[in-house]
């Protein structure tokens, strides 16, 4: 019990391991040991460690971040300990990634600790390990040892028992270091614990390391036992330990950057906030060059780079300049090297670089080791290198960027030169490679003028690749800049999320630009109109977003900066009421995997044309083909060599974060008008994981606006709730949470809030007519809100103002919006309307009326492509029938609207259309038989794992689903292996016969 009561003190004094291995690593050595070789890159760069000794195990660090999943999950595994189920945790994780740390502020709370921590191998007796969690005591084998520790732990449980019932938690830190005496006790100790409240956690850097037992292995990766492993901290937790340390206030994108930088080591991490303070921000926004390593490996880099030969370093020190990754041909052509294989072999044997068989790159194991190799070079060898290796550049673009790192100051001349290959990256749409040049020219502009003009060119580029993680701080920057017409500019194009300042911020622009006076203000005037153009349609107002898009591509087609533009122009003549000219003027198109970016716009506008002609099936088709062409081309990052050039896809281009957002909502559109709702969710999802990838909320709504009217029509009220609520904070047009709203309450039978929420779009809002006009725009310019073939709402609203007895302006809304439908031609508007027709006749008491309009929605129906809708037209259809007393034609419609309800599983339809098949007096047909019942605490399906669910059900292959949610086939067996978790079972056949069986609505998540 001694022993017991010195480790609750927290009195232990911290072990002479922790001494030794502090004075090692303030001295800069590497790691020696029995197991070197297979220590994680961590040991063998490791520095102080962040905790001052002799404070003991209790002492939990003054800064600490992140690891709140990891914390509930030891919490989890702490009370199912204390309601009697002995426990076994596994926390493993490289050197350096906080697994101690973690460890004791977990055990800050606890109050029944025995802890041990594993000292360096040969240093201590056999049973060291042992002996802290227990005390002193001759044992002869490790099962004598294992009966004195379950001795011990029994007393230490009637410790427990006398205070809180708390659980006994023991902790061996450093496992891989505890010895195997000491570890084999403790296995034979945890085999034998029974329904007693006992934690035992493990921490080591790996648990299959040869120096832990082959028993306490398996008892520690058995299923019954519960395994964290830690990775590298998520960039917001490495902001939060920058200002807990202080001065350093970590931008968004730095953040990101030193995530990417270190791996997310909070060791590496923190080492560098404390030695470069603020500069460290500066360093790690500029994307053109290597950011710094702790000082204490690069003494180590630099203490194994003196012991290898000279053409071996020689080597490293070529590989080093040329980014993270290079061939071993340009490195030996770098060092002048005949044959480097020799050198190469030294190298990879000292862990400084890695090589595989037949693979003809060689890498550095980790981001710090090159940073480490390549700041210890010294800035004079390093311009050396540099200007060699753009000496021996074969291309332009790789020989600028080595010029740009050998430039000491301001170079007007090169800066001019990475200026123009930037703006021509920028024109072929390449926004990454534009954005690292534009960077590289405003560092060695000659002037501040230069400077910013250069700096908002390149921040331009970074927001349409979607590498600008907070607006805000962006916005902030360039409002300190000299005002002028790319200033105004930008920073329209910055606040989209708040359209009325974006507007007033491009009139700005647009006074300050004279597209006649010269070539740059033609470009920026393009520029302009662009976003206008873009900013128009983001709110329905579809004349003004296709006369902005006409002028951009008049002014400067090459150069509108927005890779949307022609889709725009197309979309927005769409939503005027032009779909049918415009379709008829566009001319063929190839298929989209062979389309360049302009004919790929041009396929996104037919898609959206022939969604608003009622064509879907042609949409469809366009809009699968332009998002899957999107993913095969998006952007190239090349995460192992982030300074050198980036490697381009197949056609040399990328394509922006909205482009590809667009391509996910437009075809997210269609998909919900045919009916096609999982896919609807599928492709939302992506489109908002994009959304959050780009730091780009503003682009969400209309995404989101579809997922509520899935959810809505599904009964899924908390969810749509969830995105309407998520709308509303993340602001923007309000027109698309009207429509989320009105939806919503009509699923929730709320006519009042319908009414509420459609209130905004009534009277249609007069446009405003300063923009540039187009004699060729459509007439029709007043309400795109209500044009047929966007998201339905006229007959919601008609629908909601006869339920509450306002017939008359119900009346006057239909008459519209029936006309409109009828100069469109549009089958899918003309049901909708007709139906909305006969039930307010049905309303007024005309059932004369009241069948004819049913029966001309009926006629519509045959034609129209919209499963929803004509189950609401044989639904109202049906209601009507049975209230005038015709129960067997009411049965007809009632069987035809179920049939199609159940097919979209339409729950809140399909139960109103079952109570009425009911007062019918007929019976509804089981929808959930023979299938076993669901696991009882099963977890929830998210919305990506249904769709692949259902699919996978459907009998479609993994490389099937892949090409139809647009994801990769590794993608469906992840979500199909947590679907098999989740249900319970255990194949495909019976996830058929789950789903097949009726019985998805019961599924977790589904109500």
């Amino acid at each position: 019990m001694d022993a017991v009561r010195k480790t609750d003190s927290g009195q232990r004094p911290a072990p002479s391991r922790s001494r030794g291995r502090l004075e090692r690593h303030e001295r800069g050595t590497r790691f020696v040991g029995p197991s070197a070789e297979r220590d994680s890159i961590g040991a063998r760069w490791h520095h102080a460690e962040a905790t001052e000794h002799g404070r003991g195990w209790r002492a939990v660090e003054r800064v600490f971040v992140g690891r709140g999943e990891e914390l509930a999950v030891l919490e989890g595994a702490r009370e199912r300990a204390r309601a009697g189920q002995p426990q076994r945790v596994l926390v493993e994780g490289p050197e350096g990634i906080g697994k101690t740390a973690l460890v004791r502020r977990f055990l800050a709370g606890v109050p029944h600790v025995l802890y041990a921590e594993g000292e360096d191998a040969g240093t201590g007796p056999a049973f060291g390990a042992l002996e802290q969690l227990i005390g002193p005591v001759r044992w002869t084998d490790p099962g004598s040892a294992g009966v004195t520790l379950l001795e011990a732990l029994q007393k230490a449980l009637q410790k427990a028992t006398g205070g809180s019932e708390d659980a006994v938690t023991v902790v061996v830190d450093d496992a891989q270091w505890a010895g195997s005496a000491s570890l084999c006790a403790l296995g034979f100790a945890v085999r034998r614990l029974r329904a007693v409240r006992v934690l035992v956690v493990v921490v080591t850097r790996d648990i299959t390391d040869p120096r832990i037992p082959e028993g306490l292995r398996r008892l520690f990766t058995a299923d019954t036992a519960v395994r964290v492993r830690l990775e590298g901290l998520e960039p917001a937790a490495l902001r939060a330990l920058g200002d807990a340390l202080g001065p350093v206030r970590l931008t968004v994108r730095a953040a990101a950057r030193l995530c990417e930088h270190t791996g997310g080591n909070p060791l590496y991490a923190r080492a560098l906030l404390e030695q470069e303070g603020p500069g460290l921000v500066e360093a790690l926004e500029r994307s053109d060059i290597t950011p710094p390593a702790p000082k204490s490996c690069v003494e180590l880099a630099l203490a194994q780079l003196a012991s290898c030969t000279a053409d071996a370093e020689t080597l490293l020190a070529a590989a080093s300049a040329l980014g993270r990754c290079c061939t071993l041909a340009e490195a030996a052509h770098l060092a002048d090297l005949a044959d480097p294989l020799p050198a190469l072999e030294q190298a990879v044997r000292t862990g400084l670089l890695t090589e595989r068989q037949g693979d003809p790159v060689v890498r550095f194991p980790h981001p710090i080791v090159q940073a480490a190799v390549y700041h210890g070079l010294g800035p004079a060898r390093r311009r050396a290198l540099h200007r060699r290796a753009a000496s021996l550049a074969e291309d332009e673009e790789t020989a600028l960027h080595h010029r740009a790192c050998a430039a000491t100051g301001p170079a007007p001349q090169l800066a001019a030169e990475l200026a123009a290959h930037g703006r021509r990256s920028a024109a072929e749409e390449r926004w990454e490679q534009a954005a690292r040049h534009l960077s590289a020219a405003a560092r060695l502009a000659p002037d501040r003028a230069a400077y910013e003009q250069y700096t908002l060119e390149s921040v331009e580029c970074r927001l349409l690749v979607g590498d600008v993680p907070d607006a805000a701080e962006v916005t902030e920057r360039v409002e300190g800049f000299a005002e002028s017409g790319w200033r105004s500019y930008l920073l329209g194009r910055l606040c989209l999320a708040d359209p009325d300042r974006a507007e007033v911020l491009l009139r700005d622009a647009w006074r300050r630009c004279d597209p006649a006076a010269d070539r740059g203000d033609r470009v920026l005037a393009a520029r302009i109109a662009g976003r206008f153009a873009a900013l128009y349609g983001s709110v329905a107002r579809g004349t003004e977003a296709a006369n902005w898009a006409r002028l951009a591509l008049r002014l400067a087609p090459e150069a509108t900066a927005t890779d949307t533009i022609r889709y725009l122009a197309l979309s927005g003549t769409a939503t005027s009421g032009g779909a049918a000219r415009a379709l008829g003027e566009l001319g063929p198109l190839p298929d989209p995997a062979v389309a360049s970016p302009a004919q790929l716009q041009e396929l996104m506008g037919r898609g959206t044309l022939r969604v608003f002609t009622g064509d879907l099936t042609g949409a469809l088709r366009d809009l699968t083909g332009v998002l899957a062409a999107t993913r095969e081309r998006k952007s190239a990052r090349t995460a192992a060599a982030p300074t050198a050039p980036a490697r381009l896809p197949v056609d040399g281009r990328t394509y922006s974060a909205l482009f590809r957002i667009t391509a996910a909502g437009a075809l997210a559109a269609a998909e919900y008008l045919a009916g096609h709702w999982d896919d609807v969710l599928a492709h939302c999802e992506l489109a908002l994981s994009l959304t959050d990838d780009s730091g780009r909320p503003h682009s969400a709504p209309y995404c989101r606006m579809l997922e509520t009217l899935t959810h809505a029509a599904r009964g899924s009220s908390a969810e749509a709730r969830t995105q309407v609520r998520r709308m509303r904070e993340d602001g923007g047009p309000a027109v698309w949470t009207a429509l989320a709203e009105a939806h919503l309450a009509r699923t929730l039978g709320c006519p009042e809030d319908v009414v509420s929420a459609l209130a905004p779009l009534l009277p249609p809002s007069k446009q405003d007519t300063s923009g540039p006009t187009d004699s060729s725009s459509p007439a029709d310019s007043s309400g795109s809100f209500d044009e047929p073939g966007a998201v339905p709402w006229p007959d919601l609203l008609a629908d909601a103002w006869t339920e509450l007895g306002d017939h008359r302006r119900a009346a006057q809304l239909l008459g519209q919006y029936e006309a409109l439908a009828v100069r469109r031609d549009h089958p899918a508007a003309l049901m909708r309307a007709t139906r909305s027709r006969g039930t307010l006749a049905a309303a007024r008491g005309d059932p004369a009326a009241a069948e004819s309009a049913f029966r001309s929605a009926l006629r519509h129906a045959q034609r129209a492509k919209e499963p929803f809708g004509r189950a609401l037209v044989h639904l109202a259809y049906g209601q009507f029938l049975r209230r005038t007393a015709k129960r067997t034609p009411a049965a007809e419609q009632l069987r035809r609207a179920q049939g199609l309800l159940v097919h979209l599983d339409a729950r809140p339809d399909l139960e109103r259309c079952e109570r009425e098949l009911a007062a019918c007096g007929l019976g509804t047909p089981a929808r959930g038989t023979d299938v076993a019942p669901l696991k009882a605490d099963a977890a929830p399906l998210t919305a990506q794992e249904l769709v692949v669910a259902r699919k996978v059900a459907a009998g479609l292959t993994n490389r099937q689903v892949a090409r139809e949610l647009v994801i990769s086939p590794k993608t469906v067996e992840f979500h199909l292996g947590r679907i098999y978790a989740k249900l319970g079972v255990a194949s495909r056949t019976r996830l058929a016969v789950l789903l097949a069986a009726g019985n998805e609505a019961a599924l977790p998540g589904r109500n």
